[in-house]
């Protein structure tokens, strides 16, 4: 029968294989923040949202050449549910994986993955080094800005936006607003 992880499993497998600091920090970053989202858009599966968050980048450390389906396998030799399988793969849609995120759970992880990573690097800049006081337009300038945290994809972004039905502005808003609530342990 298909499992899935608890979320005291998930971070023991995140940590069996990432050891880099910023790995496992992004993956908590992102599973904090699709607990957020899930509490809204799916409250009786917060936990699995958030397992998702927590392994969206599980092989990425040790097989970014095979990112998405080193998980895939990792993951189905655990016997993990496929549900739960997709999520995570499909967030690598267009780059690294041809499973198309279709659900809430799935579009709201393609549109934030890259996101976070923005949204972080804007807020060291600031004086408090916080998204707490971090507005939308702070990161849109950013966002204009390809030089600036180079490696967070603009179009994957404005694609996930795209896919949700929401203007560029209200998910960096909303992602802001998640990421306010997200306690990071790395």
């Amino acid at each position: 029968m298909a499992t899935v992880p608890d979320l005291k499993q998930a971070e023991e497998l995140l940590r069996e294989y990432n050891q880099e600091e910023f790995h496992i920090y992004h993956a908590q970053a992102v599973a904090g923040v699709m607990r957020h989202f899930a509490s809204e858009y799916d409250p009786e599966r917060v936990d699995f949202w958030e397992a998702v968050g927590l392994l969206h980048d599980l092989d990425f450390e040790q097989w970014p050449q095979e990112h998405c389906s080193k998980t895939r396998e990792l993951l189905e030799q655990r016997g993990f549910d496929p549900e739960f399988i997709r999520a995570i793969v499909s967030h690598g849609y267009g780059i690294c994986s041809d499973i198309e995120p279709v659900n809430m759970m799935e579009k709201i992880l393609f549109a934030t993955d890259e996101l976070t990573g923005l949204i972080g690097a804007v807020a060291k800049m600031r004086p408090s080094g916080s998204v707490d006081d971090l507005p939308v337009k702070s990161v849109m300038k950013k966002f204009k800005t390809p030089s600036f945290a180079a490696g967070c994809s603009r179009e994957i972004i404005s694609q996930g936006a795209e896919m949700l039905g929401w203007e560029l502005t209200e998910l960096i808003d909303k992602t802001i607003q998640a990421m306010r609530t997200v306690e990071v342990v790395a």
